[in-house]
């Protein structure tokens, strides 16, 4: 059986994007609100353990709106332009019933995303991560999730789209790592205790 990691940058109130989907809070100490090199490299590097990337619509537009080309742009740093190859040879499953078509190693699911990510999750292979707070609470409510990972960033933002979803009852978690980057920047690991 695969894991099922949901990992995002999250300000310390607990949204992964402030009202109007703005995500200008989330990069650290980095310039122009990018996160610091240390960070990206964590980013790459949990890209790179990672099998399969789960996207809900909203993450998935977000990310295809610059990846394809991000190693193509004239200021890309050596990180970036290695992050863009890697996640356009990445295997993706979007779930979307509003998109026709998706590109760069990536399958569209339609119909049920909770039923598609148990079956994916039951398969043998590598870890599977999860982005996009629909996607996720989804698979959150269904008890899918058996890792959680919250890259904290010293920030207020009083609203928008939360990290965590409303529950029908209590999940127990362990942490198992905590790491404080530049600018005050902290993940927290937790794993589901079952």
């Amino acid at each position: 059986m695969r894991k099922l990691i949901f990992g995002m940058n999250v300000t310390l109130d607990g949204y992964i994007a402030a009202t109007g989907d703005d995500i200008g809070w989330s990069g650290g100490d980095g310039p122009d609100s990018s996160p610091s090199a240390e960070l990206f490299q964590w980013w790459y590097d949990q890209m790179r353990a990672s099998e399969l990337s789960l996207y809900g619509r909203k993450l998935w537009e977000t990310m295809s709106s610059h990846w394809p080309t991000g190693d193509r742009q004239p200021d890309a740093t050596p990180a970036e332009i290695a992050f863009a190859r890697l996640w356009r040879d990445m295997p993706k499953v979007v779930f979307s019933s509003t998109i026709d078509t998706v590109g760069w190693n990536t399958r569209l699911v339609a119909g049920d995303a909770v039923a598609e990510i148990a079956r994916l999750r039951a398969e043998d292979g590598g870890p599977m991560d999860i982005g996009g707070a629909t996607l996720a609470g989804a698979a959150m409510r269904a008890g899918l999730i058996d890792e959680y990972v919250l890259v904290t960033v010293p920030v207020l933002v009083g609203g928008g789209t939360p990290f965590f979803t409303a529950l029908d009852s209590w999940v127990n978690l362990k942490l198992v790592e905590t790491r404080t980057f530049p600018g005050g920047v902290v993940l927290t690991r937790y794993e589901t205790r079952r």
